[in-house]
Order: structure tokens, then C-alpha cells, then sequence
């Protein structure tokens, strides 16, 4: 889903009122595990996605909830959810 250019359809999507100020502490959970994951999987180099070490995201996530690795699960959910979105938009 990208942001619509149109000002009022921006407004139908409060990023910050209805995202980061609903879930601050849980995006901070996720962001550390962002860092974290690079620092494992990309020592040494700029915090990016490399979705070649990143396929499995719904069998991960399931495995961080038989683990009770919320937030692990969370990332796994947002990683799948943007894939999900990115590949609609792509058949669109």
C-alpha cells in the first residue's frame, strides 16, 4: 500500500496517531531487532533488510510463537505483511 498522493486520502492513514503513538514500545522492540539481526547476519554494516537471508517469515513467525518471542513474532508478521503488500501491488 503506498501513500496516496491525494491530501485527503493521506489523512484516512494517521501514521503517527494511529501507529506510532498506539504502539510505541512494541515499534521500539521491533526496531531493536532490526539492529540486532543486521548486527547477526550483516556485522559491520549499514541496518538494511537482506531479504536473501529473509524467506520464511510465516514458519519463523510460528516458531517465535512456540518460542513466546513476541517480538520476534512481530517483526516476522511485519516482514510478512509488507512482502504481502508489495506483491499485490506488483500484480495490481
Amino acid at each position: 500500500m503506498s501513500l496516496p498522493t491525494d491530501a485527503e486520502e493521506r489523512k484516512r492513514i494517521p501514521i503517527y496517531s494511529g501507529f506510532i503513538k498506539y504502539f510505541p514500545d512494541a515499534i521500539a522492540a521491533v526496531a531493536a531487532l532490526s539492529y540486532k539481526g543486521n548486527e547477526q547476519h550483516n556485522p559491520g554494516t549499514k541496518l538494511h533488510w537482506d531479504r536473501s537471508k529473509s524467506g520464511d517469515e510465516l514458519d519463523a513467525m510460528m516458531r517465535h510463537v512456540l518460542d513466546g518471542d513476541w517480538d520476534a513474532v512481530a517483526w516476522r508478521a511485519l516482514a510478512n505483511l509488507q512482502k504481502e503488500i508489495e506483491n499485490a501491488e506488483a500484480t495490481e
